[in-house]
């Protein structure tokens, strides 16, 4: 047995080769051998001898075995002498009784005690461990540093194996050493010296660190060297390389622990900051190899040990799991997946995954980096846009082929083409390379003429087959070639002057433009017309229209459709046959008067440099006579001598010429005037031509020095004491006279816009030199203006040049030279001033943009500035115009309005500082500023709101308008127009808001005030007290209607009283709203006076005409006794008279003067006196009405006074006769007197008095009919009465024979009603008749002086 004392079990283990014979099926175990080391002798346990008697008869073959035989002993003293003893033991051993020969013995392992059930053990020298356990085995504790000392390993026991090996190169801790790169912290502060490896500190810390390294590390499986690489900040990192064997986790965490026991504490090594970074050791995979834009990517990072957790890393930015990241880590395939979807070129860069295991004592972090690069999948097409003419034989007949191709090859490439349009072509798909191919199978029936420029989409789809899917689409423009048919309303020939059509018609609609040319031999121009070309899309038509044929028209028509680049043309060729233009021809003489029976010479000459194969006829009162030819100078004559043989009285007839060309096509010249004077002795007679005193003869403008043998215009001259003397010559000068010609030719020029800038150079430079001409006769002056009206539409390139030419052009024509002439010219039927302003807009309106700029033009009198619209405008278009007289005008529009205007259209704003002078004056308002014009190159039909500031030039002047020129105003001459225009005083300067564009200025007056003055407010108080009478009066007749008109006389009476006030009632609310509104300075729209005269004046008139009907009845009944007329007859005479009447005066009114722009007065809102005396159609008819009613007054009068017997009525019909008579003399002489002081109200200088009774009377009258025409009525004041007393009309009315005495009503308040009551012979008192029948005589009597009552 072991002594007590034993500290611990040593154990010895043999390997002993040896070769034996054992028995089959016997068991062989390793025995101990124990030596006390107490009693220094040999003890066999009985269970090792037994184990040695087996091992002794074993019965087998020789074999040869390694045996481990473990020795277990007390004493580890005895270890050395046990290696003493194998090593000196004589080998071979022959065991002769067990057969067996023990070749070799070693000792390969030893185990010392080490704690519980543990001890240490180590191999001996030439053994190691076998690499099975090499990861398992476990260094033991140790505090030696001694390298050379050999390292144990903890073992539990009982130790059965695995032992030592004989070492090899597959024995634990062999084979080539791996590098462990390591860091640990220091929690001391980091010195600068550690960075310097030469520095003392940085040795120090180095040999310290290294030598507790080695001796901590030198136990792992195939320990080499442990080395410090560096220090870094952070505290203090200390960086370090172990070379090593494989070492695990445990074996690594386990000599980390060791560490801190072979280092100073000063040091202060955290020893849990132990850390292993391991880059190559991590399997990481990426898929798809080529990475597109849209993939789906996946990255595995996998390891062969085990980890706690996996982190994934772009960069230096940890990747979180989201919609397009997922991480799938799986601890138990040691395995971690990340997957992006959809990828793009920002996905790029280097990912990593990061496995970390951990202890207390070691980290350990597996590190793998990949750089994954994402490719943008580019699909390139063989076209982005394409047009294709189906109906092209080769295209038909081949195909088209669209193709989409990607940068590199792909071998799960995934293609599909789609088809999207109106014209539905599909074709073939073929995939070539990186390529595929879509060849269009086109078919004509497929692409019809109405579908020709619809737009086909074909997309390809390509897929990467992880995800990527990329499109492109390619739109095919589907054009079919049009068929152009061409035709002209002339068929191949037009004669000159005369108009024709050429019609060009397309079977495809949908083109982009259209275009003309005109080939002439070798020639080609374009014709660029906007006026005379009109195109239509549905159908496709073009008709280039040519209202004058020139030589210049003689060609080849090629019309033109253009859809993209595919052209259609169709051609017909049209020559143009001369014959003379009628502005060409001259006329000799223009007028004049001729003798009877006395030949006369009339003549009809052209230019020599024209074509003469003309046939000239002359006709004289239509009927023809023939010519003959003469040359005059330059002139070719055709010549009749005219005798009138018709000679019994005097009379002015017409002759022309006619030419007929080769094709039949004629022009007649302008008419000669002749004036046949029949016996009568003629004071001039000369060369010139013959006539009587004071006639006039006109002549042409024949000038030898002019190509065409003459210039536009005539001469006139008057017979003047027996001689010729001109009164007028009206001849164009010879350049002017050119221009005219040149620019009537340019206006019917094909390439008139080509032609045009040259042609305003030549006009500005001729108006220059021909400036004293022109300020000296108004026929030059009218001339330019002509010019410039026919030039101003044809577009123009808005170059300065250009611009300046035409402008200047206009500033020598209104300077101040030229005031008198433009006097002359205003007073002719055609307004020169007008159409100058409109040609100026014109011009304004055709400028055509030249790199989207409009120049600021300025001159003596205009300047010019605009802007082009652009898209997205965000500016409010403000301009500011100073002229050199130092006012200003300044426009703007919002930028709300200019957006509503179509891109690259135009504004172009004109001031003018003399033409608004020019321009017909008004006699009491005046243009007291500059004038503007501003217009658009885009049409709009609604309104357009403008804001125009003008500055005053007379401060005095008063009440300002805004206003525009209307040139469709006064028989198309033009004038000032308020309509649409609101003004707003702000000191010195008036505020204009307009919601249209044209030419704007202000006009003011010299001298109205704008406070009302006295005899408004009599007006305003006594219409007012007339209507408010009127409506009673109205209300009073209604009540007592059914009592007052019992017979046919007194309802023919109130009829006529209730018409009036109606009438006046009607006229006076119109006068006092319109008069209101004049006095209150507010804008009315002209259409809107226009109808209130008009109303005014009607109702005026109706009851001038129902006080005429009423004086009328009253004379029926006093001078036809014995004729009785039906009541229906009479109501429609007097209604025919009462309203027929006046409404065919006030329309007769109308209908003549407002065309001419006389119908209203400028100021107020009544019939015109200055202009067209369009009063007198309102005074007239009233003078003559009032007139009529006096005479049949006195009529009345004389018969109340001197009646007959036999015109005896009875007492009501003398009543109601009275009455009319009454009514009459007193309204009649009242409404005359009103408007005999409105007529002294026009003279001049009028005293102020009229002006006063005028507004009394005219405003009271209707109390005055109020009063005398139905108060003063004693039948309505009976009625009034009765129908408020208790009993009832009717019951009155029964009782025959009653009689009632009544008061006349005003009777004795009224002196004037005292007196006239005298004058007919009545008391004050008046019997009621009683209700018996009459006679005829006597009924009609009665019913006349019912009248009076």
């Amino acid at each position: 047995m072991p002594s007590p004392t034993t500290t611990g079990l040593h154990c010895l283990f043999l390997l002993v080769s040896a070769c034996c014979q054992i028995s089959q099926g016997s068991n062989f175990y390793p025995f101990s051998y124990v030596i006390d080391s107490t009693l220094g002798q040999e003890s066999f346990y009985p269970e090792m001898q037994r184990q040695k008697r087996n091992m002794l008869i074993l019965d087998l073959p020789l074999p040869e075995y390694a045996v481990d035989i473990e020795v277990i002993l007390q004493d580890s003293s005895y270890l050395e002498e046990i290696r003493d003893y194998f090593k000196n033991i004589n080998l071979p051993i022959n065991i002769s009784n067990a057969q067996t020969t023990v070749s070799n013995t070693s000792i390969t392992t030893v185990c010392l005690p080490s704690g519980e059930n543990s001890s240490c053990c180590s191999c001996e020298n030439g053994y190691a461990w076998p690499s099975t356990v090499c990861s398992d085995v476990m260094p033991c504790p140790s505090l030696s540093m001694e390298l050379a000392l050999p390292c144990g390993y903890m073992q539990k026991m009982p130790f059965y194996g695995p032992y030592c090996e004989p070492q090899t190169e597959e024995s634990c801790g062999m084979g080539e050493p791996i590098v462990l790169n390591m860091s640990v912290r220091l929690d001391s502060d980091f010195q600068d010296d550690l960075k310097d490896s030469s520095s003392a500190l940085y040795q120090k810390y180095k040999a310290d660190l290294e030598k507790a390294f080695n001796a901590s590390y030198r136990c792992l499986p195939g320990f080499v060297s442990a080395a410090v690489t560096g220090f870094s900040p952070g505290s203090v990192f200390v960086n370090y390389e172990v070379r090593t064997g494989a070492a695990s986790f445990a074996q690594v965490e386990h000599s980390h622990r060791a560490v801190p026991q072979f280092l100073d504490s000063s040091y202060q090594l955290n020893q849990f900051t132990f850390t292993r970074v391991i880059t190559n050791q991590t399997n990481f995979t990426v898929k798809p190899s080529n990475i597109f834009e849209g993939d789906t990517v996946r990255l595995t990072c996998e390891i062969n040990s085990t980890f706690a957790n996996a982190t994934w890393y772009h960069f230096d930015q940890i990747i979180s799991t989201s919609s397009r990241y997922s991480i799938e880590t799986v601890l138990a395939t040691r395995r971690s997946i990340l997957k992006i979807t959809n990828v793009t070129t920002k996905d790029s860069g280097s990912y990593s995954c990061v496995f970390i295991m951990s202890s207390p004592y070691h980290t350990e972090i597996h590190n793998a980096t990949e750089t994954i690069s994402v490719f943008p999948l580019n699909v390139t097409p063989n076209f982005e846009d394409i047009d294709v003419t189906c109906n092209s034989p080769e295209v038909q007949a081949k195909g088209f082929l669209l193709s989409c191709c990607i940068d590199r090859h792909l071998k799960s490439l995934k293609v599909s083409w789609k088809v999207n349009g109106t014209i539905n072509i599909t074709g073939t798909s073929i995939l070539s390379g990186n390529c595929t191919g879509y060849l269009l199978n086109i078919s004509e029936s497929l692409c019809p003429p109405e579908k020709s420029g619809a737009v086909t989409t074909y997309t390809c789809e390509l897929e990467t087959g992880h995800g990527a899917r990329r499109t492109r689409s390619i739109g095919v423009t589907y054009l079919r070639k049009a068929h152009v048919r061409i035709s002209s309303s002339t068929n191949s020939t037009v004669s000159e002057g005369y108009g024709f059509n050429v019609t060009c018609e397309s079977d495809v609609s949908n083109y982009d433009i259209i275009s003309w040319k005109i080939q002439s031999g070798n020639d080609t121009k374009t014709v660029d017309c906007n006026m005379c070309i009109e195109n239509k899309r549905f159908p496709a038509i073009s008709v280039l229209s040519v209202k004058s044929a020139s030589q210049n028209w003689t060609g080849t028509y090629i019309c033109t459709f253009s859809q993209k680049n595919l052209e259609s043309s169709a051609n017909v060729t049209i020559k143009v046959i001369s014959l003379p233009l009628k502005q060409n021809i001259l006329i000799d003489p223009i007028a004049a008067s001729i003798q009877c029976q006395v030949p006369h010479a009339l003549e009809c000459c052209i230019s020599v440099n024209t074509v003469r194969d003309y046939r000239v006829t002359f006709f004289v009162q239509q009927n023809e006579f023939q010519v003959e030819k003469k040359k005059k100078d330059n002139l070719l004559c055709y010549m009749y001598n005219h005798t009138e043989k018709e000679c019994n009285k005097e009379k002015e007839f017409v002759a022309y010429c006619r030419f007929i060309n080769s094709i039949g096509k004629g022009v007649d010249s302008e008419h000669i005037r002749l004036h046949l004077i029949p016996e009568k002795k003629m004071s001039c007679s000369d060369k010139l031509g013959i006539g009587t005193e004071g006639s006039i003869l006109i002549k042409p403008c024949c000038d030898v020095k002019n190509p065409n043998g003459f210039t536009r215009g005539s001469i006139t001259y008057r017979c003047i004491n027996s001689s010729w003397k001109v009164a007028r010559n009206d001849c164009l000068s010879g350049p002017i006279n050119d221009l005219l010609s040149s620019a009537e030719s340019l206006a019917n020029s094909p390439d008139a816009k080509a032609q045009l800038p040259f042609y305003l150079q030549q006009l500005n430079e001729q108006t220059k030199n021909e400036q004293t001409t022109i300020n000296n006769s108004s026929a030059n002056l009218g001339a330019i203006v002509t010019i410039l009206g026919t030039i101003s539409s044809i577009p123009v390139e808005a170059e300065k040049a250009n611009m300046e030419n035409f402008l200047f052009t206009v500033d020598l024509i209104v300077n101040d030279s030229t005031t008198g002439v433009w006097e002359d010219l205003n007073k002719e039927e055609t307004q020169q001033s007008s159409l100058l302003l409109q040609s100026v807009e014109n011009f304004s309106r055709s400028l055509q943009p030249v790199n989207n700029t409009i120049p600021f033009i300025k001159g003596n009198t205009v300047q010019l500035q605009g802007i082009v619209v652009k898209e997205n405008n965000n500016t409010d278009y403000n301009k500011d115009f100073n002229s050199t007289e130092n006012l200003s005008v300044k426009v703007l529009i919002s930028e709300t309005e200019i957006q509503t205007l179509t891109q690259n259209s135009t504004i172009v704003s004109v001031m003018y500082s003399r033409l608004g002078h020019i321009l017909p004056r008004n006699t009491f308002k005046h243009v007291n500023g500059l004038l503007l014009s501003t217009t658009l190159s885009s049409n709009r039909s609604q309104n357009f709101d403008v804001n125009m500031t003008f500055a005053k030039k007379d401060l005095s002047l008063k009440m300002p308008e805004c206003v525009f020129w209307n040139f469709t105003l006064n028989n198309g001459r033009g004038d000032w127009d308020t309509h649409g225009c609101t003004p707003t005083e702000s000191g010195n300067y008036v505020i204009c808001s307009c919601n249209h564009l044209t030419s704007f200025s202000i006009l003011m007056s010299p001298d109205r005030s704008p406070e009302p003055i006295f005899e408004d407010y009599i007006s305003y108080i006594g219409l007012a007290i007339s209507i408010v009478s009127l409506v009673v009066c109205i209300i009073i007749e209604s009540l007592v209607w059914k009592y007052v008109t019992n017979n046919t006389t007194s309802y023919m009476r109130h009829v006529c009283i209730l018409n009036i006030a109606t009438s006046l009632l009607i006229a006076d609310v119109w006068f006092i709203v319109t008069a209101s509104i004049t006095d209150q300075n507010q804008q009315m729209s002209r259409d809107i006076c226009v109808m209130a005269t008009f109303f005014i004046h009607f109702f005026y008139l109706c009851v001038f005409f129902w006080m005429l009907s009423l004086g009328l009845i009253l004379f029926y009944r006093l001078v036809f006794i014995l004729h009785n007329t039906s009541k229906t007859t009479q109501k429609a005479v007097a209604f025919c008279l009462g309203y027929v009447c006046p409404f065919v005066i006030a329309v007769t009114t109308i209908a003549v003067t407002l065309p001419k722009n006389g119908y209203t007065r400028k100021d107020i809102c009544w019939l015109n006196w200055k202009d067209s005396k369009a009063l007198l159609a309102f005074v007239i008819p009233a003078l003559i009405i009032v007139a009529t009613n006096l005479f049949i007054a006195a009529v009345v009068i004389i018969k109340i006074l001197r009646p007959t017997i036999g015109d005896r009525s009875s007492g009501q019909e003398r009543k109601s006769l009275f009455q009319i008579g009454k009514s009459v003399a007193i309204l009649t002489p009242l409404l005359g007197l009103t408007w005999g002081f409105g007529l002294a109200t026009i003279i001049k200088n009028s005293h102020q008095a009229f002006h006063i009774l005028f507004s009394l009377l005219n405003a009271l009258q209707g109390l005055f009919i109020l009063v005398f025409g139905t108060l003063w009525d004693k039948k309505i004041q009976e009625a009034l009465l009765k129908r408020n007393s208790s009993s009832k009309w009717s019951s009155q009315q029964s009782k025959s024979s009653s009689l009632i005495l009544v008061t006349p009503m005003l009777a004795m308040s009224y002196p004037f009603s005292r007196t006239f009551n005298n004058l007919c012979g009545k008391t004050g008192k008046y019997r009621v008749s009683s209700s018996e029948p009459s006679t005829s005589s006597t009924e009609n009597t009665s019913k006349a002086y019912s009248l009076l009552n």
